[in-house]
């Protein structure tokens, strides 16, 4: 391992590549940290770390983790790239719908430019109606010093439009530079510095409740829950690999085709379908949905007549992060995603018309139908084994909360989808580098060739 770090700098290309990727994150970093003039960040900051365990402050916590920003202070970054992937993911359900699109994705390079240039227009509306909002409710809440509300408000709100608005197609600018200059999935990058740089506050947080005195109180850790908390996180870790590198192979052979004396073709290869094939996207909805009916329950419950209503109380306790039905909600919301994300992203019969215009087939299988219907079939049950995995990733920090006594902004960095996000890109990051030490007669991470499952 230490030969291949080595290996890495002995590479200019590639060493500038990985200089450069750090540092475009570094400057991701040092603009989160550049606050919003006008807005009182003290009682900003002390109202959401109040208000962490409400469902506002889950909200802020799942945003900061999934997008790069933070709701938790009025930054420069404060919308994160979160309008970007909304863009991005719109478009690709766009794509399946609309005919006009879906033609324009099949022009192949001009075609896809096209609609990436549209994807950076709607990214612009978004962070103009979102920014727009977050300013609204930050005058709401009294974060705004009074005398910028009383006479320079206007002026101040279409100010911070603009800044979180240049904020985020900065990060978005950030992102492409890294995926044509750098190393890795620029985007991905982003959100994944996000919670890697919040993730040594979440260790503090376990070291400062460890406490191995005999009389210590139940809400502290003792040697037993440390090592099962460690045993945890290495077993999260593991799964995680082992889901994101998990592959069904399904077997390809090439049509033979004689030319003169010679026979062409006749390989026999391998088609790989990922058992996580919508990656983190079925939490990521989930989890977006899920928030909904907490605050709307919460809100409801501060009107007069409802208040006091068994019913409303009932239905409050149900939704509440740590009961039951929250929890099997969220599961089968997982599971109708993750099949849901699969059907959008995952083209049978286009996959199955173009083995057959390449000369290729599935061995037993008749080309067309048949062949779909297969793909159909076997993504359908791996989807489902994906999905399990994505639901049991999902439910470990309640599990950990709830079991240990753990805060749960501790719990969600030590095991979930946090997790599983670090875990995928630091796996894409690796063979990316993996494969750039390949392609230059250097050996790879591993003494027996490439990683598993990086192939194909």
């Amino acid at each position: 391992m230490l030969g291949t770090i080595l290996n890495i700098f002995k590479i200019p290309e590639l060493r500038n590549k990985i200089i450069f990727t750090v540092v475009m994150l570094c400057i991701y970093r040092v603009g989160f940290h550049v606050p919003l003039p006008g807005i009182d960040q003290d009682s900003m900051a002390a109202l959401m770390s109040k208000d962490s365990d409400s469902p506002f402050g889950r909200v802020a916590d799942y945003l900061q983790m999934f997008t790069g920003g933070s709701l938790r202070q009025s930054s420069l970054f404060g919308l994160g790239i979160m309008p970007y992937i909304s863009a991005s993911i719109i478009f690709q359900l766009l794509i399946t719908v609309v005919p006009a699109l879906e033609k324009l994705h099949k022009e192949g390079e001009v075609g896809r430019k096209k609609i990436h240039e549209y994807t950076r227009y709607a990214t612009v509306l978004l962070c103009l109606i979102q920014s727009a909002v977050m300013m609204a409710w930050m005058k709401g809440m009294g974060f705004v010093y009074d005398e910028v509300y009383k006479e320079h408000w206007y002026t101040f709100f279409l100010m911070g439009v603009a800044a979180m608005t240049a904020g985020t197609i900065f990060l978005m600018w950030l992102g492409e530079q890294i995926d044509e200059y750098g190393i890795g999935n620029g985007i991905s990058l982003i959100i994944m510095a996000g919670i890697v740089a919040r993730m040594p506050w979440a260790v503090g947080q376990v070291v400062s409740m460890t406490n191995f005195s005999i009389d210590a109180p139940a809400s502290d850790i003792g040697p037993a829950k440390l090592i099962f908390l460690v045993l945890a996180f290495l077993g999260v870790v593991a799964g995680a690999i082992l889901i994101t590198q998990g592959q069904r192979r399904i077997p390809i052979q090439q049509a033979k085709m004689t030319r003169g004396r010679r026979v062409y073709g006749g390989q026999r290869q391998y088609l790989p379908l990922r058992v996580n094939h919508g990656g983190v996207m079925p939490i990521i909805f989930a989890v977006t949905l899920m928030q909904v009916p907490p605050i709307l329950i919460g809100n409801l419950m501060k009107l007069k007549f409802l208040s006091e209503s068994a019913f409303m109380a009932a239905l409050n306790s149900a939704f509440g992060y740590d009961s039951f039905v929250y929890n099997l909600v969220y599961i089968v919301l997982i599971f109708f995603f993750a099949y849901f994300w699969t059907t959008v992203q995952f083209q049978p019969k286009e996959m199955a018309t173009n083995l057959r215009d390449y000369g290729s087939f599935i061995p037993g299988l008749r080309p067309g139908r048949r062949t779909a219907e297969y793909l159909e079939r076997v993504m359908t049950r791996i989807t489902y084994v994906g999905a399990a995995f994505l639901a049991l990733i999902a439910v470990v920090p309640t599990l950990v909360m709830l079991w240990l006594e753990i805060p749960f902004t501790v719990a969600q960095f030590l095991g979930g989808t946090g997790l599983l996000i670090v875990v995928s890109v630091s796996l894409d990051l690796v063979q990316r580098i993996e494969s750039n030490l390949l392609m230059r007669n250097y050996a790879g991470f591993m003494d027996g060739g490439r990683i598993k499952g990086s192939r194909g």
